[in-house]
């Protein structure tokens, strides 16, 4: 249950936002308080409260800047809270950018409030012990691989093991892919494009943490795919995890970490574009600017580095990519994930990929670009609202399709949590996975 919400007399300091990267003014400002964000919003739609939605959530940021609110638990829950799925942007008329408030707001409360206990201990391991470091998170993917393959997983789901987990966690694992060896191992550094031809351009691709270590096949998919249309494909050493994850759990400072490190890995790899395949990790990359607005070292080089991201899909479609030949006899609808749709405001682009793939029949899905609850480790820290909101995702699914394809490795595992427990037994894929398939297909019909 939240804690009610107490306004305080205005302070002689006013703010109470007293560390770097505060919400911005001219951002909270915008809001109106129109309402028109409101059927948008999963979290205000399964309370029914303001505070829960994303005009109370913009008030109240506006209030603590004002010195009205302190920052407190009542201030926490809402905006923790939030999915920061970007939707209310969409239906914003005035244009707020909820999503960098919120984050921003989340930087000041974990400076403000830190985390204690084994929420602590969890956070530090995870999000400064794992996921910035490659050859970590290498080690953790072998281990699940041979946890796959010795035929132990067999043996802890039979002995119902599983059971004495938290439920979400144990639904995690029930869906876990089979893990494939990550591509920064699998591959030189600059992969050739094929064909006799020069390549088109010269292109990097960012192999992300999770992407690399539970969906290597989707960047080999993607590494195939690049290289069939003719680029030549840099996978830089140096680059890490976007820090999305950290961003969004107000560790600010990892989160700026990283983005150095990416900004020199990438800049220094000469390339013309930054090929990225997870809609979440794109949307921060390309968010780098903002987050690094007050490092003079950094930030100029920042705004250079941004303008090379591009989605895998749009990226395609607007260089003009080859139409496949192969089939792929199927029916299939498409979720848009939000950070794909509302952050970086890429729709057609997939979808015209799917379409274009003989005997791929799409069928659009009502309220494509709800949110799935998946929201980066939201799914993980809170799972009943997670829940929720994936319960009510899966109420749209078409119930006629085999396929449910999407941009994001987070939305793949939540989707497949979906399918397991409100679906019928629909694939969970990758764009990019179909059209590798659809070239693979036509690939053994030349052949034979």
């Amino acid at each position: 249950m939240s804690m009610p919400l107490k306004m305080e007399p205005p302070c002689e300091s006013r703010s109470n936002y007293l560390w770097e990267d505060p919400p911005d003014e001219d951002k909270y400002s915008a809001c109106v308080h129109c309402g028109m964000c409101l059927e948008s919003c999963p979290t205000y739609l399964e309370t029914g409260h303001e505070h829960q939605s994303p005009r109370g959530r913009v008030h109240l940021i506006k209030s603590v800047a004002e010195g009205k609110l302190k920052i407190n638990e009542a201030f926490e829950n809402p905006i923790f809270t939030c999915l920061d799925c970007r939707a209310c942007e969409t239906a914003c008329p005035s244009g707020v950018q909820v999503g960098s408030l919120i984050e921003s707001a989340r930087g000041q409360i974990r400076q403000a409030m830190p985390l204690t206990g084994w929420k602590a201990k969890v956070n530090k391991l995870f999000l400064r012990g794992v996921f910035p470091h490659p050859n970590r998170l290498h080690t953790i993917g072998g281990l699940l691989k041979v946890y796959q393959k010795s035929g132990l997983q067999k043996v802890v789901r039979k002995t119902g093991l599983m059971k004495i987990m938290p439920p979400h966690l144990a639904d995690m694992e029930s869906v876990m892919p089979t893990v494939s060896d990550p591509v920064k191992k699998k591959y030189p550094e600059v992969i050739p494009a094929k064909g006799d031809a020069a390549a088109k351009q010269r292109v990097a691709l960012l192999t992300g943490c999770v992407m690399d270590v539970m969906f290597g096949n989707i960047n080999e998919a993607t590494v195939r795919v690049l290289t069939r249309n003719g680029y030549e494909v840099v996978v830089p050493r140096e680059q890490r995890c976007c820090g999305a994850l950290h961003i969004h759990a107000g560790d600010r400072e990892e989160g700026k970490r990283l983005a150095r490190q990416n900004i020199d890995a990438f800049l220094a790899a000469d390339v013309d574009k930054i090929v990225v395949n997870a809609a979440g990790c794109g949307c921060a990359l390309k968010e780098y600017p903002e987050l690094l607005q007050n490092d003079p070292a950094y930030h100029e080089k920042a705004e250079q580095f941004s303008e090379k991201i591009e989605d895998v899909s749009k990226f395609l479609v607007d260089q003009g990519y080859e139409k496949p030949r192969g089939r792929l006899d199927t029916k299939l609808t498409y979720h848009d994930a939000c950070h794909l749709a509302h952050g970086q405001g890429v729709r057609s682009e997939p979808r015209q990929i799917l379409r274009e793939i003989p005997g791929v029949e799409l069928v659009e899905m009502p309220e494509a670009d709800r949110c799935c609850g998946s929201a980066g480790i939201y799914n993980l820290v809170k799972p009943d609202m997670a829940g929720k909101v994936l319960q009510e995702k899966m109420c749209h699914v078409p119930s006629n399709v085999e396929m449910i394809s999407m941009g994001n490795p987070g939305c793949m595992l939540q989707m497949s949590i979906g399918v397991m427990k409100h679906g019928n037994g629909q694939k969970i894929v990758h764009t990019v996975q179909m059209l590798d398939w659809a070239y693979e297909n036509e690939e053994k019909e030349d052949r034979g």
